[in-house]
């Protein structure tokens, strides 16, 4: 087995090339609700393949934890007698219907929301999100919590990992990507922050993956990771060079993952994986993705010692096994953005 685990360490190399099966699917649930345009809840239904375009779907997904699907990235929302804490808020433009579903969740007050990123997708709705909720210190029989570092205990603390912060204010003398409004205000800078919320053990782990500031969200009782863009079960994994992310900060980061992730039986079930993009995911599904990068990751390697040129390596389509589930041709990270960056964080330097 030691050895088997080896063979995908960030620094070693697979030789050969094989199509990994998937041994499990997700559950998703028996039911969902889904909220229209205007925010209303408007039916239970059985789990749709899809989501249509301006609805909210409620997910359960076991324990405290429930996944709204359709506000651009995923969300995640823990709820209990504490209040409410949400990972990630989705798009500017979704935040009214993300406020109901999570209303229709749990009347209790928002008190924080963790970002795993500053992609807009995860943090577009910060501003609005955080301004309907409260961090307050409060008591109960045997518990007090607390601001934990919040600037306004007004509105909901948002927390993520401090480069993030750094990215939605940008540099003095340059253009902001958030509205200060939206910015975290709690930010941490080890190796995880960890909170007692609504009866159980929340730990937010940096890992560094998509880029230096991707932060993971493990809900201990639950039994339920939020993992963020590290795993988009849409699509290739968007490496943020600009930002630290590389292909081996990728292979790293899933296999940090991995670690988390504790199946029930055969590699299913057990602790369920909120993605960043596409359905609730087990370990089996998470190790399939890590499998297909680490791949990708030495068949690239190989083209880079042969010789070859970036469109040389993108000709012979180092991708291919997986085009068919993951690949884009259009959007903003398709195929060939994938394998560049993958190309670039590979090449050294002349």
């Amino acid at each position: 087995m030691s050895k088997l685990k080896s063979r995908f360490s960030a620094g070693s190399r697979l030789k050969f090339a094989w199509l990994p099966v998937v041994a499990s699917v997700a559950v998703l649930g028996l039911s969902e609700q889904v909220f229209t345009q205007a925010g209303q809840r408007t039916m239970w239904a059985p789990r749709l393949a899809g989501v249509t375009p301006g609805e909210i779907q409620v997910l359960p997904v076991q324990g405290n934890v429930h996944m709204l699907v359709g506000a651009g990235a995923n969300i995640t929302v823990q709820t209990g007698n504490d209040g409410v804490l949400m990972v990630d808020t989705g798009t500017a433009a979704m935040s009214p219907k993300v406020i109901a579903a999570m209303r229709s969740i749990s009347g209790k007050p928002l008190r924080y929301i963790v970002n795993t990123t500053d992609r807009a997708d995860h943090t577009g709705g910060n501003s609005a999100i955080a301004d309907i909720g409260e961090t307050i210190p409060f008591r109960e029989a045997n518990y007090t919590a607390g601001p934990q570092g919040a600037l306004d205990i007004g509105r909901a603390s948002i927390i993520s990992y401090y480069t993030v912060m750094h990215r939605m204010s940008a540099p003095t003398g340059k253009a902001v990507a958030a509205p200060e409004t939206g910015w975290p205000d709690n930010t941490y800078s080890i190796a995880q922050k960890r909170l007692y919320f609504n009866d159980e053990p929340v730990v937010i782990q940096h890992i560094n993956a998509n880029s230096d500031g991707n932060s993971v969200v493990l809900f201990r009782k639950s039994d339920v990771v939020s993992a963020g863009d590290m795993l988009d079960l849409t699509g290739y994994p968007i490496i943020d060079l600009a930002g630290g992310g590389t292909i081996e900060t990728m292979v790293t980061g899933l296999n940090h993952l991995i670690d988390i992730v504790v199946p029930r039986a055969n590699a299913a079930g057990g602790t369920m994986v909120v993605p960043g993009h596409g359905r609730i995911a087990d370990h089996a599904e998470v190790v399939y993705y890590r499998d297909m990068v680490t791949i990708v990751r030495d068949r690239v390697q190989d083209l880079i010692k042969k010789g070859m040129t970036l469109e040389q390596v993108k000709a012979a389509r180092p991708t291919r096994d997986w085009d068919g589930r993951y690949g884009k041709d259009t959007g903003d990270w398709t195929t060939s953005m994938f394998v560049e960056a993958v190309y670039q964080s590979l090449k050294k330097p002349a």
